[in-house]
């Protein structure tokens, strides 16, 4: 070889072969190997070209003819050919093949190359490629690569990684850019198992997980309620900080409902404006033009300032029990309206709250916020082995269509305080004053209610707790605890019917409600307390220190019948007097879970509340649960329900999954839910039905006359079209309205 060219031939033979270790592929795709990336010898240095060959002829000073094996290795790119043509003035390369072209994107199988090395720009003919950082493959009449773009003509593409794809594009013109992430054709049709279906003069797709405009996958949902359903999303990626989704909503029974979103995200605000609207409904001619909109934003103004905004309005009571939304509950009876400016200082701590709530159905009114003022210190403040805080709130409510149309409350509670907190044991004393003021306004004349009522009493808090330990004998070196707790509390009696109601309400009665401070929520309502409650937690933990088993049991004992909740109830509630409530959970085995709990009054010997939740979890979304809930009063009616949610998968690509509640009290099933699911490497189809009772704001509907709404639904992904799977299986069991509760988090 001549002394001309070895100022820029290289020949490295050590790493010739060298080839980085491929990665894992999904558990789908495991069988079709990707090839492994792509990498340039370690040693060649910058702008050099690395030839080795069998034979080589010199064309004069300028060019060279390789033939024989020829492998060619630049920074950029590796070729295996036949022969190779180089010309060193013009820095142009020609091969003919069969031949192999490789660099950090693509592998090439062609007949010919032709390539400009001064510019990278490569064109190889009758070819077949592979991309190598994602799924994507196919062929062409011809392959150009330039820079971060390429061009493919007469082509096919996609990213089923079998020899026999599912589907397939084919196109006159391909091109896929490497710098946005996305691929374009013209004059495509797409091919399902080598069928055209479908003829699109202009379509994108990505090519990795960059976001861009276009549309995404349909859904097509027949139902008795709204006929046949078909949503089209268009996804707008407006910014790399702003997008949207626009989804046209075609129901045959009631119109075309428009569902938009718009996500923002600054340097200091992040939120989202969801709009949903219907010009006319056809099922309800009456109502005229229906909508809904949310608006939830969440701000960092400083480092001391925060803003939390959460606003949902719609046009109807029925809105939602109608025609459903992601932003709200269809069984919910308010929608909830609130901003929240908060300040976090080094001493204090304080909320700005605007509230109120939307109303919906024949359901009692409620009072809006307008401001709700509340402050706490951040820290007590220690003095004579005592801690010292301080909180209260300053609040205006109002509402014009209720006795009392509004009302300001001031209320301020000093607490003193001393703990003891020990391994062994723990003890908490607490005395605070509270004193609230109230100035109303209404026609209050001959009621009960006061314009200006001041009400001032103190009350006292003991809790104690003893922690025991000691091996186990179920579990080799595992522990069991036992943690008996009693809490006295007292607070006097003062009366308080001359103030209204304007955000109180009884608590949850569950064993961790036992020991709370007050039985109502807000401080409208403080509750007469002369009591001592008594409760006890076990646990067992095996050798990893994993929590196998508790239980809990508490009940609360009144020293006096004035102090009873019968005597203290709110209009409308029922009270317990003598409150039992334990819980348990067992978890015996890696894969399943045993949770239950009761709520018992012992002086009427009635059962208030239970539920019983048993859990298996397996491997590859395997799930059954089977649950039993009891209620012996809401809304009048006794609630006495067992459920069954299932997911099993029948191999790696089918899916099964169920869900059923039946309603034991009127012996009939209250919703059934069932849906079958297949996915391979490059598509999926998901086929569901769900029969369900339908809720009517408008009117109260006894339990004999529920009417009930069936839906089937088909979701249909081809991956690699705009479409993923991310299947989640508690997601899709979370689409009815009973929602599958994780293990742990039965209750919630």
């Amino acid at each position: 070889m001549s002394k001309t060219w070895a100022a820029i031939v290289c020949v490295v033979l050590a790493n010739a072969n060298a080839v980085a270790a491929s990665e894992s592929t999904s558990q789908l795709c495991g069988q079709f190997l990707q090839p492994q990336p792509w990498q340039p010898l370690s040693s060649l240095p910058n702008n050099a070209i690395d030839i080795q060959a069998d034979d080589v002829e010199m064309q004069g000073k300028e060019s060279a003819e390789f033939s024989g094996n020829v492998v060619i290795n630049t920074n950029k790119m590796s070729l295996f050919a036949s022969s190779a043509l180089i010309d060193k003035k013009q820095s142009l390369l020609n091969a003919t093949g069969p031949l192999r072209y490789r660099d950090s994107f693509t592998d090439v199988k062609a007949n010919a190359l032709y390539a400009d090395l001064n510019d990278n720009e490569i064109s190889l003919l009758g070819a077949d490629y592979q991309l190598t950082k994602q799924l994507g493959r196919g062929g062409a009449e011809k392959f150009s690569a330039s820079g971060e773009k390429i061009s493919l003509f007469n082509s096919s593409f996609t990213t089923c990684p079998s020899d026999k794809p599912f589907w397939a594009l084919e196109a006159d013109d391909i091109i896929l850019s490497r710098q946005d992430g996305w691929g374009e054709t013209h004059n495509a049709v797409l091919k399902i198992l080598d069928t055209p279906v479908l003829y699109i003069p202009y379509f994108t797709f990505p090519i990795d997980d960059r976001r861009k405009s276009g549309l995404l996958m349909p859904k097509i949902a027949p139902s008795s309620r709204y006929g046949l359903e078909v949503v089209l999303p268009y996804y707008w990626n407006i910014a790399p900080n702003y997008d949207a989704t626009l989804s046209p909503r075609y129901m045959s029974n009631q119109g075309v409902q428009l569902i938009s979103e718009f996500r923002y995200l600054t340097e200091h605000h992040s939120g989202l404006l969801g709009i949903e609207y219907l010009e006319k409904d056809d099922s309800e001619p009456t109502l005229g033009e229906r909508y809904l909109v949310h608006w939830n934003q969440q701000s960092y103004l400083s480092n001391n300032w925060r803003l939390s905004l959460d606003i949902t309005n719609v046009s109807d009571d029925n809105y939602l029990t109608d025609l459903t939304s992601d932003y709200a509950s269809e069984t919910g009876t308010q929608l909830d309206r609130t901003g929240i400016l908060s300040y976090l200082g080094e001493q204090w701590l304080a909320d700005i709250k605007l509230q109120n709530f939307e109303v919906l159905g024949d359901h009692t009114e409620s009072y809006a916020a307008l401001p709700q003022i509340s402050w706490r210190n951040r820290y007590a403040y220690n003095m004579l082995g005592l801690d010292f805080n301080l909180q209260g709130e300053l609040s205006h409510f109002r509402n014009k269509t209720l006795l009392i149309e509004q009302a300001t409350r001031f209320h301020i509670e000093p607490k003193a305080s001393y703990k003891i907190s020990d391994y062994a044991w723990s003890l908490l004393g607490e005395v605070s004053l509270l004193h609230t003021r109230y100035k109303q306004e209404g026609d209050l004349h001959n009621t009960q209610f006061a314009g200006d009522v001041t009400r001032t009493l103190p009350k006292v808090r003991v809790h104690t707790q003893l922690n025991f330990e000691r091996d186990s004998m179920l579990f080799e070196n595992g522990t069991q605890t036992l943690e008996p707790q009693m809490q006295y509390l007292y607070t006097p009696e003062r009366d308080q019917r001359s103030i209204g109601l304007y955000d109180t309400t009884k608590t949850q009665d569950d064993f961790y409600g036992l020991f709370r401070e007050q039985r109502f929520s807000g401080v409208d309502r403080i509750a007469q307390a002369n009591q001592i409650t008594l409760g006890a937690t076990t646990r067992l933990f095996d050798d990893k220190n994993l929590e196998r088993f508790n239980f809990s049991a508490g009940q609360i004992i009144y020293l006096e019948d004035d102090v009873k909740p019968s005597a203290q109830s709110l209009d409308g509630q029922t009270n317990y007097n003598a409150l039992f409530a334990a819980e348990t959970m067992i978890h015996w085995h890696r894969r399943w879970y045993f949770s239950a709990g009761i709520q018992y009054d012992a002086d009427a010997k009635e059962l208030i509340e239970s539920h019983t939740t048993l859990d298996y979890k397996g491997d590859n979304n395997k799930l059954v649960q089977l649950n039993h809930r009891y209620a012996s009063d809401v809304s009048g009616y006794e609630i006495d329900q067992a459920g069954m949610f299932a997911s099993l998968p029948i191999n790696d690509n089918w899916q099964v999954v169920a869900s059923y509640h039946r309603d034991l009290t009127t012996s009939r099933s209250v919703e059934v839910f069932a849906g079958i699911r297949y996915e391979s490497c490059c598509w999926a189809v998901q086929i569901t039905g769900k029969r369900q009772i339908e809720t009517d704001l408008n009117r109260t509907i006894n339990q004999n006359d529920a009417q009930f709404d069936s839906s089937i639904g088909i979701s249909f992904v081809l991956k690699g079209l705009g479409g993923k799977s991310n299947y989640d299986i508690e997601q899709v069991l979370q689409q009815g309205l009973f929602n599958y509760r994780r293990p742990y988090f039965l209750n919630n």
